[in-house]
């Protein structure tokens, strides 16, 4: 649930959010480090974006980063600071992170059923090992499928507003 969440986070809508560059890693003195790591992240206003790096010396390495990262955004400095201005998407480009979005709760929804998977074979295991009863293994089962079903519709939920968001203009 809570990785679903954080992938949706890191979806370009119209608004500035500092979660939009969370998966972005910058090359540092040759290690991958995560641009939240190497600066500090701001939202001054409601289409914009600063970083603000540590080490001003990174400035050209974050901005290669971001234009590599294909959310879209054109960074630009003044030598201290990198401003990312946020672009409203286009009609067509909406329908595509809509897409982007759907597959995103897919990959919940199987995430949580391989979890539903992982602990029925666990019950089996327990019932042949005689652990369990046959009853307790029922009772079980459908407590695994009923939180099963409840994690699913809050990914749905999630979807409904995450795609509500995207297509707001």
């Amino acid at each position: 649930m809570d990785a679903t969440h954080e992938h949706f986070n890191s979806v370009r809508t119209g608004r500035a959010s500092a979660a939009l560059l969370d998966r972005i890693q910058v090359e540092y003195y040759g290690t991958p480090t995560p641009l939240k790591n190497l600066a500090t992240i701001n939202v001054p206003e409601p289409r914009m974006l600063t970083i603000q790096p540590f080490d001003p010396s990174s400035i050209k390495q974050i901005e290669r980063a971001i234009m590599e990262s294909n959310l879209g955004l054109t960074p630009s400095n003044d030598g201290k600071i990198v401003r990312l201005p946020i672009p409203q998407p286009t009609e067509e480009r909406r329908k595509e992170l809509v897409k982007v979005v759907r597959g995103m709760a897919e990959e919940g929804r199987v995430a949580v059923r391989n979890v539903r998977r992982d602990v029925m074979r666990h019950l089996e295991e327990l019932v042949r090992n005689g652990e369990v009863g046959d009853d307790e293994e029922r009772a079980a089962e459908t407590k695994v499928q009923k939180l099963t079903d409840e994690h699913v519709h809050q990914i749905d939920e999630l979807l409904k507003h995450k795609e509500a968001e995207i297509m707001e203009v």
